[in-house]
C-alpha cells in the first residue's frame, strides 16, 4: 500500500513563499508519474504541476512562473515551490502518484493566502 505524506502548508501572507513536501512509503521511480492538485472550498480539484518519471514537467496556466515542482528520488520526495502567493492560490494540496493501474492520494495541505 502507497502511502504520501504531504507537509509544508500554512497561513502566509500575499506575496510570500512556502515550499510543499511530499513523502512517499516507497520508491518514487515505480510512478509512472506525481503531481500535485489542489481544492478550493466550493471547486473542483483541479492540477497543479505534475512530473514524469523522466522529469518532464507541467503546470497550471494559473500558477506557470510562480510554482515549480521538483523531486528527490533518493529520498522518496516530491515538492512544490510556490512563491507570489495570491489570495485564489488558497486551497488544500495534494500530491498525488501514478502507476498503471492505480492513482494513489496524500491527505492533503492547507494553504491559506491572506493578509
Amino acid at each position: 500500500q502507497v502511502q504520501l505524506v504531504e507537509s509544508g502548508g500554512g497561513l502566509v501572507q500575499p506575496g510570500g513563499s512556502l515550499r510543499l513536501s511530499c513523502a512517499a512509503s516507497g520508491s518514487i521511480l515505480s510512478f509512472n508519474g506525481m503531481g500535485w492538485y489542489r481544492q478550493a472550498p466550493g471547486k473542483q480539484r483541479e492540477v497543479v504541476a505534475t512530473i514524469t518519471r523522466g522529469g518532464s514537467t507541467l503546470y497550471a496556466d494559473s500558477v506557470k512562473g510562480r510554482f515549480t515542482i521538483s523531486k528527490d528520488s533518493a529520498k522518496n520526495m516530491v515538492y512544490l515551490q510556490m512563491n507570489s502567493l495570491k489570495p485564489e492560490d488558497t486551497a488544500v494540496y495534494y500530491c498525488n502518484a501514478i502507476t498503471i493501474s492505480t492513482i494513489h492520494w496524500g491527505q492533503g495541505t492547507q494553504v491559506t493566502v491572506s493578509s
